[in-house]
């Protein structure tokens, strides 16, 4: 390439640098934030969850105890601080069983609203639902455990709900409503546990018809 050339080239580039550079310049920058803002947040993300294990562990001890004020704090705490995180929806689940084992139903039922309000996962948020409606059985709240279950659930769970309206109805005196639930539970069950599948085949045969 000739000098006279090269220099046409040259004068292209500052040609081009005088009109485009500086938009170039905020391109690039744009970029260089983004691309650190997302290592930023998946640093603090992965810090977070690392947080939440360690609490998590703190959770399992706590529950063991059998304190009922300190599994709710704790609770609670990891809800707050961590309810991003999975080890919270674990939490709620195990502590609403532990409250409720130690008597502590409201807490319990706390805990369970929680997971269905919050939960990350939609095995979570079921399980917590079929629990709260198992909850609300035992008080007698019929109305409020179908409202509950009224959803259409993944298919995983069809029959496990179909399974607990069927005990709500029936403890209700709804006896035809009972038989087609437990019968939906029967055909919708899958891989169901067999002497759970029995256990719903004695429910019906005891409404009779």
């Amino acid at each position: 390439m000739s000098y006279h050339e090269e220099q046409e080239t040259l004068d292209e580039l500052k040609a081009w640098w005088a009109r485009w550079g500086n938009a170039v310049t905020w391109i690039v920058l744009i970029a260089l934030l983004i691309a650190a803002s997302f290592n930023g947040w998946n640093f603090w993300q992965r810090k977070q969850t690392a947080k939440a294990s360690e609490l998590y562990e703190t959770v399992q001890q706590t529950i063991a105890g059998g304190d009922k004020a300190r599994i709710a704090d704790i609770a609670k705490r990891m809800e707050d601080d961590y309810g991003h995180a999975p080890y919270a929806q674990m939490t709620a689940l195990q502590a609403a069983k532990a409250l409720y084992l130690a008597s502590d139903t409201d807490g319990a039922k706390a805990q369970l609203q929680w997971a269905i309000d919050h939960a990350k996962d939609d095995e979570y948020r079921e399980i917590a639902k079929l629990r709260l409606a198992g909850v609300l059985l035992d008080e007698k709240a019929y109305d409020a455990g179908l409202k509950l279950l009224a959803d259409d659930p993944p298919a995983a769970f069809k029959g496990l709900f179909a399974d607990r309206r069927g005990d709500l109805l029936a403890a209700q005196g709804k006896s035809d409503d009972a038989r087609a639930a437990y019968k939906t539970a029967l055909a919708t069950v899958g891989d169901m546990d067999p002497s759970q599948k029995q256990l719903i085949q004695f429910k019906l045969d005891a409404l009779g018809g």
